[in-house]
């Protein structure tokens, strides 16, 4: 393949190219060890995703969370950024590490085995996957995934359980709400694990980790190495997240936004928009691909399950005749078929329950 500039793919057949890498069932991963480089055009972005950054700048900064910080802070930092960082969380180091080494583990480990996982169906309780929306996304990223239920990594579920229901308490104390209402939603019930691979990448100018989105969770806790990459936008800048070492990354999803609906002055917190009202505000964030690595992640997301038919919507006793609801009432399940059906492309899937 010739040399590609930033921006421009040359004519060729997308779909063949897309079908002939998904059925290597091997990721970016098995690219990277033929030694490519030069990447794949199907991972090149296109024109427009390259325009669309340019209403965005770069800006770098770091945010410490501590464990005991009283909750209108972290309501503070949740209206603000939509993120925020938890040290002294009670997950014991060694614990964290080695969640970070058996996904290294596996994404390294016998091709065969990733093969017999590799499937595009996100119902399988293990999956293994390179990028879920291949055949709908502009372009394909740099990375791989491994998913599963949390239940099958039984240490890090005990902690990180615990951590989601302390997290869900003071959230609702942070709304005003009485501390057990949001776990009374079952936002701790359902838990999803992602376990991302980043390898290093020989043209990252060319390419992105993971695109712009806001997360199908109520929220999520991140556990991520010493290699940076990711991004939240504030205020029209990408900030660079300074990897703490022992450090969660915590980041409010969409459906805490879908179910809120702030009632107006009555709370001044943002950051969700299906739940608030448009005043709690889903953080969009990416991770750029880079040169150094691989660089590997772990996401925790808090979930309802699509096997119960409740309705989600914004919370009564949030709402105000001068502040109605801005969303539509819609169960967990018609919210993620439709996040499937159009893939990660950087437009908030929010957009479509609106009223």
């Amino acid at each position: 393949m010739g040399s590609v500039q930033p921006g421009e793919v040359t004519h060729y057949d997308r779909s063949k190219e897309l079908k002939a890498f998904d059925e290597t069932k091997t990721g970016v991963k098995g690219i990277v060890d033929l030694g490519i480089e030069k990447i794949p055009r199907i991972f090149v972005r296109t024109q427009d995703e390259f325009t669309e950054d340019l209403a965005y700048t770069d800006a770098g900064i770091s945010i410490e969370s501590r464990r005991n910080e009283i909750i209108d802070e972290i309501g503070r930092a949740s209206m603000t950024w939509g993120f925020f960082q938890l040290v002294n969380h009670g997950i014991p180091i060694s614990v964290t590490n080695e969640m970070i080494q058996g996904i290294r583990r596996f994404h390294e480990g016998d091709v065969e085995v990733k093969r017999k996982l590799y499937v595009k169906d996100l119902g399988q309780k293990v999956q293994y996957d390179s990028n879920f929306d291949l055949y709908k996304s502009r372009s394909a990223t740099w990375r791989d995934t491994f998913r599963c239920r949390l239940d099958i990594i039984v240490e890090y579920w005990k902690h990180i359980m615990h951590l989601g229901d302390t997290l869900a308490e003071l959230l609702s104390e942070a709304l005003g709400l009485h501390k057990d209402h949001l776990k009374g939603m079952d936002c701790t019930q359902y838990l999803t694990l992602l376990g991302h691979y980043y390898p290093a990448c020989p043209e990252p100018e060319l390419t992105m980790g993971t695109t712009k989105h806001s997360d199908q969770s109520f929220f999520t806790i991140l556990l991520q190495d010493q290699v940076a990459g990711l991004q939240f936008l504030h205020e029209n800048h990408w900030v660079t997240v300074k990897p703490i070492p022992g450090a969660l990354t915590v980041n409010i999803g969409d459906l805490i936004q879908e179910i809120l609906s702030l009632a107006s002055g009555n709370i001044y917190l943002g950051f969700t928009d299906l739940i608030s009202n448009d005043k709690f505000k889903s953080s969009e964030h990416r991770v750029v691909a880079s040169h150094v690595g691989p660089r590997v992640s772990v996401g925790c997301f808090y979930r309802a399950s699509l096997d119960k038919p409740t309705l989600r919507y914004p919370i009564r006793e949030l709402i105000s005749e001068s502040n109605p609801p801005v969303y539509k009432d819609i169960t967990f399940k018609e919210y993620i078929n439709y996040v499937h059906s159009r893939g990660l492309d950087g437009v908030s899937s929010l957009n479509y329950f609106k009223l």
